[in-house]
């Protein structure tokens, strides 16, 4: 059974920075894809970003492009979201995801397999 825990979450001031994590177990995970979701009060859950397991090819919602980088650690089955020049409209909770890689890294959360629990991002201005 595929499980994914995030972690590192947190309370920053905007410009600040931020490093979440997500461990996966259950399978490896070669062939698959590893993407970054997030969901605000009251709005749908979008696409962050996405990182293809084997290879590490990535791919960013424009509203993130240029601050956040996803980036994974095949030893340790970690994927990572490394958030710099936060926004408060960056606030929200964050999941991680996974499923079968078949060529997209722009990933809808209709698609994906399993989530994770999620974790808090808050942005203070």
């Amino acid at each position: 059974q595929v499980q994914l825990v995030e972690s590192g979450g947190g309370l920053v001031q905007a410009g600040g920075s931020l490093k979440l994590f997500c461990v996966l177990s259950g399978r490896t995970f070669s062939g698959y894809v590893m993407g970054w979701f997030r969901q605000a009060p009251g709005k749908e859950r979008e696409f962050v970003g996405a990182i293809r397991w084997s290879g590490g090819m990535t791919y960013y919602a424009d509203s993130v492009k240029g601050r956040f980088t996803i980036s994974r650690d095949n030893a340790k089955n970690t994927v990572y979201l490394q958030m710099n020049s936060l926004k408060p409209e960056d606030t929200a909770v964050y999941y991680c995801a996974t499923t079968r890689d078949v060529g997209n890294l722009r990933l809808r959360p209709s698609t994906m397999n399993s989530w994770g629990q999620g974790t808090q991002v808050t942005v203070s201005s």
